[in-house]
């Protein structure tokens, strides 16, 4: 039985753990400290890998909700009536599961993660019923599915029609801006946040008995946004000077496993390179604190929770100079910054840290100080209380929740 006496927030999502994904993980970190600070947090899960019911050929619409860390979490699954599922018909379905959430608990304020699909649903049916909405920028909204013509209405609907706009880095915030000058006015921009996280509790990782030399590593579902054929391509270049291993924690997502494994076969590492497969979030934490120096050679990535938490280890950090990757790190203080989409530049930063090792530690301090100062989930917090109790408060005056720059 819900509270009635607490504000309930609806947040809608296309992920929540145990779904794998930064999006689901920044949800749920965001849905905890709200829950701990009063509010009666629902979570509805759209597009969820965790079935509610085995996976049949037909089915109707409907939803399941359980109960997590104190979430109401309803995973949301569309119907299938034929063996082709339109693109309106899947939304249609889940705009209704939606409104009857709605009519079943009144939430006071719905909050959409990503402006495609989750934005649109969420914030037609909060206008509908007049309730106020903020919608999240993450990364890939802007800087991907901008490009497609049939999605620039939506987009800069949701924009001008959003209560307010969060977003997770500056470059975000200036490209919506650009898009809905409406948004300026009623938009913010603030970093995601980490929790602690105690590396000493974690089991060494087996791999690290097989490597040698300066070990240079990055984790992540790797897919074309995160540049990793400059990396590729720029230790290519040290291997001829450096004894180095090349660690991916990870793996590519599926659909573009050809092109990853034409550009592998570019470059000759043999046994210099490490592909773990997916892991569980505690298994990859578990390679951190071991790295030389954590590379970061994202193209375009938001505020990438891969960051922070190689910050939490103390890494030295290598990274583009791209979203919140270059609002975070100090070029020369907590890391190194190079242009994206440059093998030179990386392939530079990389040998002069590679004999330095004293300054890799340096650099991995400040970077773990800087974490736990500016990104702490305090820190978070209190942004997100900022917009939610100014939009509780008076819909149409928001406190604004600025960006905390040392």
């Amino acid at each position: 039985m819900t509270n009635t006496n607490k504000p309930k927030i609806c947040i809608t999502t296309i992920e929540f753990p145990p779904d794998v994904g930064g999006v689901g993980e920044s949800v749920h970190r965001i849905a905890k400290m709200l829950t701990g600070r009063g509010y009666e947090v629902h979570v509805a899960v759209f597009r969820s890998s965790q079935r509610s019911v085995p996976d049949d050929t037909f089915r109707r619409a409907g939803y399941k909700t359980t109960v997590q860390d104190n979430i109401y979490v309803h995973r949301i699954k569309s119907s299938i009536r034929s063996e082709i599922t339109e693109l309106s018909g899947y939304l249609s379905d889940i705009y209704f599961q939606l409104k009857l959430l709605h009519q079943k608990y009144q939430f006071n304020l719905f909050h959409a993660f990503f402006l495609i699909e989750t934005g649109y649903v969420t914030t037609l049916l909060a206008k509908e019923n007049d309730v106020p909405v903020i919608n999240s920028v993450r990364g890939a909204d802007l800087h991907k599915h901008i490009f497609s013509p049939k999605n620039h209405g939506p987009v800069s609907w949701v924009l001008d029609s959003s209560d307010w706009t969060t977003f997770v880095s500056r470059t975000l915030k200036k490209r919506a801006n650009l898009i809905s000058p409406n948004s300026k006015l009623k938009s913010s921009a603030f970093w995601n946040s980490i929790t602690p996280i105690n590396f000493e509790e974690l089991p060494k990782p087996p791999v690290f008995n097989e490597l040698s030399g300066l070990v240079i590593g990055t984790t992540g579902r790797f897919r074309g946004k995160k540049g990793i054929e400059y990396l590729l391509e720029a230790c290519t270049k040290l291997t001829e000077e450096i004894d180095i291993n090349l660690l991916l924690i990870g793996d590519f997502i599926a659909k573009e496993k050809d092109y990853w494994e034409q550009e592998l076969k570019k470059y000759d590492f043999g046994s210099r390179l490490k592909i773990t497969g997916m892991n569980t979030r505690e298994e990859t934490l578990a390679y951190l604190p071991y790295l030389d120096i954590f590379a970061i050679p994202s193209l375009t990535d938001g505020c990438p929770n891969a960051l922070l938490e190689a910050m939490s280890a103390g890494c030295a950090i290598v990274g583009s100079n791209a979203d919140a990757i270059g609002e975070i790190i100090e070029d020369g203080v907590s890391g190194l910054l190079v242009n994206p989409a440059s093998s030179e530049e990386l392939a530079t930063a990389l040998q002069y840290l590679a004999d330095k090792p004293q300054l890799r530690k340096e650099l991995g301090l400040a970077a773990k100080m800087k974490v736990e100062k500016d990104l702490a989930p305090e820190v978070e917090l209190n942004n997100w209380l900022s917009v939610y109790e100014g939009l509780l408060g008076s819909p149409n005056i928001v406190k604004r929740a600025e960006l905390k720059v040392v």
